[in-house]
């Protein structure tokens, strides 16, 4: 292990993870990239940062690959899209032993500056019963009624970065994603976001000819969508401002699942038939990020907008069915 770094990016190995270390190296700042999967199953591999597999749920492992780190982004945790937060209550809970043990590696260890990644999955679920939802203010994670399993460690991760912060001093700073997507991200399998999700679908139907695609409840669930290189942009951002308290970070642009799969359907040039599998994981009715705070706090907000971000997913996506199909 090198004596020191300048960035650890816990998580590297993820779709978030690797868009970030690309970022960071591009800067010139030396980054330590660790991730629980073999390389071979990592999102992007950078020869230049240093390429670590370690299970950080254990503390020796947590507390050898912080040595020497000046800054921690916390991105590592068990998840995927609706569908696997709704099926894996318990495995999103367990992230909460790589959450606690990052905090005190970093603690132990004189880490500078640490960031954690929290999700819009924190927000109390009686604020998101309609579809015309009011964007959601930090203060709208309180009282507590999260996202059972996944919003409830988010939730008790971003405390404990508040009390390591007031107790031993550790600079935390938290920030809530809403729905981040784009390229080099999972896009099959069981745990792809909604975007990624319709993306495959539409190539799927363009490359098959059959123009009909299944749709997860009835379509009219509305979310907010976040391009990759804005998540990127607003975490290091958040990570060297001065404000300790969570804040949003996610596009204001409020669309319903019928409207994402339309703006797909513009973009491959095809109308597909529309089955609604009304059993299906949907999550909550409605959720949208209320950007105030991130605006008055640093005069910025996530502003790549959603056609333009999902034409540069959808051409990704599109290769990768290809590709699979031989």
């Amino acid at each position: 292990m090198a004596t020191g770094v300048d960035v650890l990016v816990a998580g590297g190995g993820g779709f978030i993870g690797g868009h970030l270390v690309a970022d960071l190296l591009a800067q010139g700042r030396s980054v330590r990239s660790v991730d629980v999967k073999p390389q071979s199953e990592w999102y992007q591999v950078h020869d230049q940062a240093e390429n670590i597999q370690a299970d950080l749920s254990l503390l020796d492992a947590a507390v050898s690959s912080t040595e020497g780190a000046s800054q921690v982004f916390m991105l590592a945790a068990d998840m995927g899209g609706m569908g696997f937060i709704e099926n894996n209550k318990a495995l999103c809970m367990l992230s909460v032993l790589t959450s606690t043990h990052m905090l005190q590696a970093a603690q132990q260890q004189g880490v500078e500056r640490y960031f954690y990644s929290s999700s819009a999955c924190v927000y109390a679920a009686d604020k998101q019963t309609n579809t015309d939802i009011t964007a959601l203010k930090e203060a709208d994670a309180y009282p507590a009624m999260p996202e059972d399993g996944y919003g409830w460690e988010k939730l008790f991760t971003e405390r404990m970065c508040r009390h390591f912060s007031e107790d031993y001093g550790l600079t935390t700073r938290v920030a809530r994603y809403h729905n981040v997507y784009g390229p080099e991200g999972t896009w099959t399998g069981g745990r792809e976001k909604a975007p990624a999700a319709v993306c495959r679908k539409i190539a799927e139907a363009v490359i098959s000819g059959n123009h009909e695609i299944d749709i997860w409840g009835d379509g009219e669930q509305t979310r907010s969508f976040m391009y990759i290189d804005d998540c990127v942009q607003g975490s290091q951002m958040i990570l060297n401002g001065e404000s300790a308290e969570p804040v949003n970070l996610g596009s204001s642009e409020l669309v319903s699942i019928n409207q994402l799969v339309s703006i797909v359907e513009g973009i491959a040039g095809i109308r597909c038939e529309r089955n609604y599998q009304l059993d299906a994981p949907q999550g909550v009715r409605g959720r949208n990020s209320d950007n105030t705070q991130i605006v008055e706090t640093y005069g910025w907000e996530p502003s790549i907008s959603l056609a333009d971000g999902l034409a540069k997913t959808y051409a990704w996506v599109y290769d990768q069915v290809k590709r699979a199909q031989g």
